[in-house]
Order: C-alpha cells, then structure tokens, then sequence
C-alpha cells in the first residue's frame, strides 16, 4: 500500500504540474492578443468541483475539479470540449477568439503544445546539470550479455559483446541499444575476441524484443551474494557475501538471468501447487553453492524457500564488475545536452509509434495505471523529474495531433483557413469536436481496460 501512495502522490504532483503549465500555455497568448478566458481549471469539473474562485475585475473563474484526467482553459468564442453552442449563437465580440486573426488563434492553440515541449527540454538540462548523466558501456561489459532463445535462433550467443548496429556504434545499454537492433539489418558483435555479423530478420521489433520473458538481451551478471537479510532461508543457511550459486536442484546456474529463469518455472509449478504438501516439495531443493570463504570449492545445501518463493539474498549487480561512466555539466553546458536528450527521447517515442497499430501494439497501451508504475516504489527526486520530462514530451506530441478536440485538431483546421482563406463551419467544427472526443474516450477506455486486465492476470 505504502508504494501504491507514493506512486500515486508523485502521478498526481506531475500530472498537476503538467496540466497548469499546458493550459498556461493557451492562457499566455490568450492574454497577450486580448482575447477573454472565462475558465481556467486542473482537472476537469463535470457536476460540482473541488475548489472555484474568481478575482475582482477578472473575467477569469480559477479552479479545481474533482476529475483528475487532464484540465481546460475555456477560451471565449471558442468551440471546444466545452460545446458551448449557446455563445457561438450571438454575434462575434472582439476579445472572443473567433474574432481574431488567424495567426494569433494558431499560436493560442500550440501554446500548451510549446510549453510542454520546453519544459521538457528545460527539465532534461536541470537534471543533466544537478546530477550529471550515468551509463554503462557496452564495450566494457567483457562478461557479454545473456540471451533469449529468440536471439539465440537468430544467431547470437551467450557472451557476445554487442559493439554496432549497420556500423553505427552503440554506446550505452539501455532502451536505445533495443531499438538499435530492432531497425538493425545486421548487427555486430565480439565472439572470443573477433567481430562477428548477425544479421536481423524483418519481423523483429522492439516491442517483441522487450515482451518476451525472458527479454532479447540482458547483460551477464553472475549469480554473486552481495549480501543477506537477517531472519531469512539464505541466513539460516549461512550464506554470505561473494557465495556464487552455482546450481539449483539439477539445473545449472550461470548467472542471475539463470537464476530468474529457474525461479519462473518453480513459480509456474507453484501456481498449480494444490495443496500445502505440494507447495513445501517445491520450495523444497538443493543448491550448489560456490563458497568465497573456502576458496571457490563447491558446497551443496538443502534449501526451502518462502512462501513467495525468496531467499533473503541481496544480488550482486553491474556496478559490482563494471565502472559506471559519469559526466558532469556545468550550468551552461547542460542546456544543450538537454536539448538533444530531450529530442533523443521524443524521435524514440515516435518510432515506436508504428507499434501501437500491432495486435501486441494495441494490447500494450496502458492508461493511468501503467502510467503510474512508472514511477519509482520510492521517492526519488531525479527519477520522478525524469518521468516529468517524459510524460511532458509525450503530452506535447498527443496534443498536436490531427485529431479534432486535441490542439492539433483545432491546428489542423486553422492551417486550411490560412491557406484557403475559409474557415470551416461552425456546424463542421462541433462535429468534428463530437467525433475527435468520442475517439479520445474510446482510447483512454481501452488503455484503462487494458491496465485492468493486466492487474487480473489476464494479459
């Protein structure tokens, strides 16, 4: 519970944080050209809200409302998701929106777009400039990676050093090095000490490579005891810092992915365990232990996991065998390398993208909740500005869309009055608002139904 609350409050502080300044972006420019903003709201306001004030000598009504899936800034003269039909009746005002220049009309309406995207940018150079950029280095992981049978079918073995993707370098391993070798013709690796080419089949995507359990490619990290929890399996058995488990019950062990493989199975088994007696022969086994304290001999124990199948271990991770490369940015410097992680970040998003129109594609949206597990079980402050920046980068691409309610909808139709000189029919707009709303709903249902199913172990 107490990690549900946390990635709740920091869900909520972004998306709060996110939304104001969005519509504080069509409110600026609303302002500068003079144009009336009756409402300006956080979340939206059906039946009743939360909280409702309106200054003296303001034509603006602030607030919040009680639903918490976006905001609005309600923009005179304006047809929007408010279908306020009654005001387009009466005859046009000159602070309405509608009586405005075309120009000025395009920029109210990127104006939540252009926040968002700078923001982004600015919180991607603070993040860069407070606590610098870590990585590891695929060349430095000399122990390889671990991969799946998939990749195994492909061509690649357990160790190979992935060094390029069609020539180009990969540097780093996270999200960038997947999508590398998903667009990849031919990748290549170091075998044994010499290159070798792979070549990549068409019908693999990054969507598949990440889906799979195991994933296509993780690196080899060996199954070492960083350390023990008291009052645990593992501490009852003596177990301490730098034993490597060689092997369990009379599967052999290599790794931590081999690890995470055997304990799939045995959770598998525990699944269709029926009675206590069931469960206790399968949590029941031995293990083969390689022991630091003796010199590396070999030790076989009895063990008996708990009843969540764990055994109290901490393990040993990357940083145990490789040294994280860092860089440091000075105030000045960290607004450029902000820029382009920002836009590094947005061109990934956008191809992956073509994804989201894939059977698997479509069963991968998530809505409020994949959202929220984002975020880390754990407040953590350059995590959460991460996600900030990331969710703010893929609300200014959403919103500029040509999907009529979405700014870019509203973009759309303002482009074609300035290269047509006509303006759509006010009759054609609420339309259009009325179909572009009612696909919105029917994606947020979908994502939300498919967070659902997930929690009900159904997908």
């Amino acid at each position: 519970m107490e990690i549900f609350l946390i990635r709740l409050l920091q869900f909520m502080l972004a998306i709060s944080i996110l939304v104001l300044l969005h519509e504080g972006g069509h409110f600026f420019f609303a302002k500068l050209f003079g144009i009336r903003v009756e409402k300006f709201y956080l979340f939206f306001d059906p039946w009743f809200h939360i909280f409702e004030f309106k200054p003296r000598n303001s034509d603006t009504t602030y607030g919040v409302g009680w639903l918490p899936l976006g905001g609005y800034c309600k923009i005179s003269g304006m047809i929007d998701e408010s279908f306020d039909t009654e005001q387009m009746k009466k005859p046009a005002e000159a602070w309405e929106f509608r009586s405005k220049p075309a120009w000025q009309r395009l920029l109210v309406m990127i104006g939540g777009v252009l926040v968002n995207f700078l923001l982004a940018l600015f919180i991607y150079s603070m993040v860069l400039f407070t606590w610098g950029d870590s990585y590891f280095s695929l060349k430095d992981m000399s122990m390889g990676m671990k991969f799946n049978q998939t990749a195994k079918e492909i061509g690649f073995h357990d160790g190979d050093i992935i060094i390029s993707a069609d020539g180009e370098n990969i540097e780093r391993f996270d999200i960038d090095m997947y999508r590398a070798i998903a667009d990849a013709k031919t990748v290549t690796v170091i075998r044994q000490g010499e290159k070798k080419d792979i070549n990549i089949p068409e019908d693999i995507s990054l969507l598949t490579m990440l889906k799979e359990q195991p994933v296509f490619a993780r690196p080899f990290i060996p199954a070492d005891i960083d350390s023990v929890l008291p009052n645990t399996p593992a501490a009852n058995l003596k177990l301490t810092k730098g034993d490597r488990i060689v092997a369990i019950g009379k599967t052999a062990i290599d790794s931590w992915n081999g690890y995470d493989d055997c304990l799939s199975i045995l959770n598998d088994m525990m699944s269709n365990a029926k009675s206590h007696e069931d469960s206790m022969k399968i949590r029941t086994t031995t293990m083969v232990l390689s022991r630091k304290s003796d010199n590396g001999a070999t030790d076989t124990v009895k063990i008996v996991f708990d009843e969540g199948m764990k055994l109290g271990i901490v393990r040993s991770t990357l940083s145990n065998y490789y040294k994280e490369q860092h860089i440091s940015y000075s105030f000045f410097e960290s607004f450029p390398a902000g820029v382009n992680y920002g836009l590094g970040i947005l061109r990934g998003y956008v191809d992956d993208l073509k994804y989201v129109f894939t059977a698997d594609g479509a069963k991968s949206l998530g809505g409020f909740g994949a959202i929220g597990s984002l975020f880390p079980p754990t407040w953590d402050w350059m995590m959460f500005w991460r996600m900030t920046a990331f969710l703010s980068i893929i609300l200014a691409f959403m919103n500029i869309l040509p999907i009529p309610a979405l700014d870019g909808g509203h973009v759309l139709f303002l482009l074609y009055e300035m290269i047509t000189g006509r303006k759509p029919s006010e009759n054609f707009l609420i339309k259009a608002e009325y179909i572009g709303f009612g696909i919105l709903i029917l994606l947020m249902i979908v994502a939300n139904l498919n967070d659902v199913l997930r929690w009900l172990g159904y997908m």
